[in-house]
């Protein structure tokens, strides 16, 4: 980068802009701009982007960047050669036609260069491109990414002037725009870029800042502004001051992303407070409270060494009074009303058993195509205690047939009216209250686990069939009326049903056969839907594939198993480590090139082929060679798969590569003599039988 290299700064001031979009507007501004700033050889490639992006501002501090990008040289293509010059190798009329479009006359003929272009040949015009300014390329840049800025909902209001209207996330007020010192003449949602910014709404030292350059912009709105302007400077001091504040009342605050990136969204200058409420609200179930706490205030509850909630919870304010109380205060009394709403619903849901409210889930539009949420309960039950069978025990069965009936019977609760979220949990926390015991009620708890992924699996076996059988009930249903996902739209989340499915098969219940538990599924919905038996194998063995390769296997490593569709998931991982090491091996590439070519031709025998070997019909070295070795080796290969051990049984098969070779170097498999060919079809269907067992070798050949 040349001398005239500075750091730059754009800053957008707008009013407060949506918290839960805060943080996916600042990378996105901040990304384009700084893509855009290095395409256009204005920004260096080592420059360094500072993000910047507060309740009021967006904003960029990059370093390394040029007033004037450096000329280049490029090379256009005009026009073929055929289409350029007459027979003579005179210019012809298309050619000067061209030239002058560009400013140029004849006389630039002799500076044309003919290259090849594909087949033909063309002219190339070289000259030497300009380097654009600063001013050109930032408001090329701003520009760019302003107008790609993920705004879930654009504003329209009016500028100054009472006439002009724009469209925005939200009103601008102000653009900074500084090449050090000096002011950058950009232009955007109606505003001129100069260096006046403003800092916090109530505690900035001054109205406005005047920013003397790029460099001092973050320390200004700092100390003059009281605003942290760096979204990652602001959220890492609320998790320190989070922290602190827990560990002088020896506790933790809860640990949740989503709602610290909303907090550093809200505030401009963090200052947590610490707050309490009346410990008898703790006799409500402390999800309940933690929802509410969560959602609604936004405030981090504190737990305790066991995880268990205290009567104690953290407030982070945009404001920092020398005496807080008001603020902490203000903060306890309006938490009080919603705890008091959550321990009401609490109290009166318990008035009525969950065995009372089943009836009334006959009431609730569950699908149009597939009826009510109380045929939808029958649908489960059925399926549960399908599943259940295929497991074996009574006392299972009839857990899970209790379970999988009052399941869904919370939905008809205040709380879960209230809370959504808090649907399956409720119904647990009810249970246990109307004495079903705690392997219904964890069943009941659990059965809409897992919920996303890394999620924990349901803690018992009864919960773990009643969530299957949830989980089969969905996919089958939509499934079976065509309601399939398309593109990134998924109403239902069939997706993350067939994962969590596929996740459940593979940890937990690896002996149950994918197939059977649908073919168990479909007749609980009689004559409702067609059989979507075929294409819902189809898409979990699907989202199976994607899910092993984010496990870091290779496509081919995960294809060469799959092929195979084996039923028992819960041996999966087991295949792709015997895949993985079998690869490894120096006679693996042969063999599975072999085995490629053994499949093509038992495709295109015109014959069926039986997998059986006439030891009187084998006549040359080379299948008699084969056949001995596959004798001695198969049995062995069968009977360590038998076992489980699947990479000493795909080792074993190496062996057979010197009589593999060999066959194929010597062996004509399409003789003449009907019988001779059978025999050997019969030979490589054999072979091909024993070194798929595993996984199909053909999908590792290159």
């Amino acid at each position: 980068m040349s001398a005239n290299s500075k750091n730059l700064l754009i800053e957008l001031f707008v009013e407060e802009l949506p918290p839960k979009a805060l943080k996916k507007l600042g990378e996105a501004f901040t990304q384009v701009l700084v893509d855009s700033l290095k395409a256009q050889g204005l920004a260096a490639a080592e420059a360094v982007a500072t993000s910047f992006a507060s309740p009021r501002r967006l904003g960029l501090h990059l370093t390394h960047v040029a007033a004037k990008a450096a000329d280049r040289a490029v090379q256009q293509k005009l026009m073929p050669v055929s289409v350029a010059l007459d027979k003579d190798g005179q210019p012809t009329q298309a050619l000067l036609k061209r030239l002058g479009g560009m400013g140029l006359d004849a006389s630039a003929v002799a500076q044309l260069k003919r290259a090849p272009d594909g087949k033909a040949e063309a002219l190339f015009l070289d000259s030497i491109q300009a380097g654009a300014t600063l001013a050109e390329g930032a408001q090329k840049a701003l520009d760019e990414a302003l107008a790609k800025l993920p705004i879930p909902k654009v504003m329209t209001y009016q500028l100054a002037d009472g006439w002009s209207d724009v469209k925005f996330v939200r009103p601008a007020h102000g653009l900074v725009a500084l090449h050090g010192s000096e002011l950058v003449p950009l232009q955007a949602l109606g505003l001129t870029a100069g260096r006046e910014t403003r800092g916090h709404r109530f505690e900035a030292r001054v109205d406005r800042i005047t920013v003397e350059s790029a460099d001092s912009y973050a320390t200004q709105l700092r100390e003059q502004g009281a605003v942290i302007a760096s979204y990652a400077e602001r959220r890492a001091e609320i998790v320190r001051q989070l922290n602190a504040a827990a560990a002088v009342q020896g506790l933790s605050p809860i640990e949740d992303e989503a709602l610290l990136d909303e907090v550093n969204s809200l505030v401009e200058r963090p200052n947590v407070l610490t707050c309490e409420f009346e410990p008898e609200f703790l006799a409500v179930p402390q999800e309940c409270l933690i929802l509410t706490m969560k959602a609604n205030q936004k405030y981090f509850p504190l737990l305790d060494a066991a995880g268990k909630l205290t009567h104690k919870f953290l407030v982070v304010s945009n404001i920092s009074p020398a005496d807080a109380s008001a603020v902490i205060g203000g903060n306890e009394r309006v938490v009080r009303p919603r705890l008091s709403d959550a321990k009401f619903f609490f109290d009166q849901d318990r008035k009525k058993s969950l065995a009372e409210r089943v009836s009334g889930l006959a009431k609730v539009v569950y699908h149009g195509k597939l009826g009510t949420q109380g045929e939808r309960v029958e649908r489960v039950r059925a399926i549960a205690k399908a599943i259940a069978a295929l497991l074996g025990g009574a006392e299972l069965s009839a857990q899970v047939d209790q379970a999988a009936h009052l399941a869904k019977a919370d939905l008809l609760t205040d709380m879960v009216g209230e809370f959504p979220e808090l649907q399956g949990i409720m119904g647990g926390y009810y249970a246990r209250h109307d004495g079903l015991g705690d392997a219904v009620a964890m069943a009941i708890e659990d059965h809409y686990k897992p919920r996303f992924a890394g999620d924990a699996l349901p803690r018992n076996e009864a919960g773990l069939v009643v969530a299957m059988a949830d989980k089969l009930e969905t996919l089958v249903g939509m499934f079976g009326i065509g309601q399939l996902p398309t593109g990134d739209k998924d109403p239902f989340a069939l997706r993350r049903h067939a994962l969590g499915l596929v996740r459940m098969l593979s940890e937990r219940a690896g002996t149950l056969s994918l197939d059977a538990l649908i073919a168990a599924a479909v007749p609980a919905f009689g004559a409702l839907i067609q059989n979507p038996a075929a294409p819902l194998s189809d898409f979990i063995f699907d989202r199976l594939s994607g899910s092993l390769r984010e496990q870091g296997y290779s496509a081919q490593e995960v294809d060469a198993v799959l092929a195979l569709r084996p039923q028992s998931l819960g041996d999966i991982s087991q295949r792709l480590a015997a895949v993985r090491a079998f690869a490894a091996l120096p006679e693996a590439a042969a063999l599975a090139a072999a085995n490629k070519r053994i499949g093509n031709i038992l495709k295109k025998s015109e014959e069926p082929v039986t997998a059986s070997i006439n030891p009187a019909l084998l006549q040359e070295a080379a299948e008699q060679g084969l056949a001995a070795a596959l004798a001695k080796v198969g049995p062995q290969a069968d009977q360590l798969f038998a076992q489980g051990d699947f990479t000493a049984s795909l080792s074993a098969l190496a062996s057979l590569r010197g009589p593999v070779d060999a066959f194929f170097d010597g062996v004509m498999v399409n003789a003449e003599d009907a019988a001779l060919r059978a025999n050997r079809l019969g030979l490589l269907k054999s072979l091909h039988e024993a070194m798929n067992r595993v996984a199909d070798l053909a999908r590792l050949a290159v």
